[in-house]
């Protein structure tokens, strides 16, 4: 910001700066206030644009391919009958977690009423599981549909389940594009399949896999 000989920034008697016009649009802005107060991520959009076009099939979809490696490999912590859980590879919290059903459908409309019981109850367990090992004080749940929905990758439907603590919220990942993850994926994988609990049938155990 330039400053006046005054001592008053430059272009403050106008309130104008110079490069405004470079930088801002055409909009006319309301100005009315509400309560919200808005954290603007325009670099979200082009990470989920760009992930989609990663994704044309089964064959090139990292959910469908994850069940077919080792669960460190892949980082799973349960396998079911119908849908499996993993941490996300770039977790917005440690032990940021994804139930996924092992079909590839896109839509929360597209699961069957089997899928769609299994991805709730894995999603109820996750949330039991990782209180127990880290104590968490709320959670994140949902899903993103589409990719104008937020989704990172729409084809595969997935749900999210986010561990939240008091105080986990700053303005590192808004100012710096960074995220401060205090434990290494390893660790917390390790941590929650050693606490997730094992079925009577027996699914779960490490190295079942089941087809997209």
């Amino acid at each position: 910001m330039g400053v006046g000989d005054e001592g008053t920034p430059a272009g403050a008697s106008t309130g104008v700066y110079p490069g405004d016009a470079d930088v801002t649009d055409d909009v006319g802005l309301a100005g009315v206030p509400d309560a919200f107060q808005r954290l603007w991520t325009p670099h979200r959009l082009a990470y989920i644009k760009g992930g989609q076009d990663q994704v044309t099939s089964e064959y090139t979809c990292p959910f469908c391919r994850a069940p077919h490696q080792t669960d460190e490999e892949a980082l799973i912590v349960h396998r079911g009958r119908h849908a499996f859980v993993l941490l996300n590879l770039f977790p917005y919290n440690a032990g940021h977690l994804l139930v996924c059903p092992y079909r590839h459908v896109p839509d929360y409309t597209d699961v069957n009423e089997a899928e769609t019981a299994e991805i709730a109850a894995l999603t109820q367990t996750a949330m039991r599981v990782l209180r127990r090992v880290a104590s968490p004080t709320g959670f994140n749940l949902g899903m993103n549909q589409g990719a104008t929905g937020g989704a990172g990758i729409a084809a595969h439907l997935h749900q999210h389940v986010v561990p939240r603590w008091g105080g986990d919220g700053n303005f590192l990942p808004i100012i710096a594009q960074t995220k401060a993850i205090t434990q290494t994926l390893g660790e917390v994988r390790e941590q929650v399949a050693a606490a997730w609990p094992v079925s009577d049938d027996g699914t779960g155990a490490a190295g079942s896999t089941a087809p997209c």
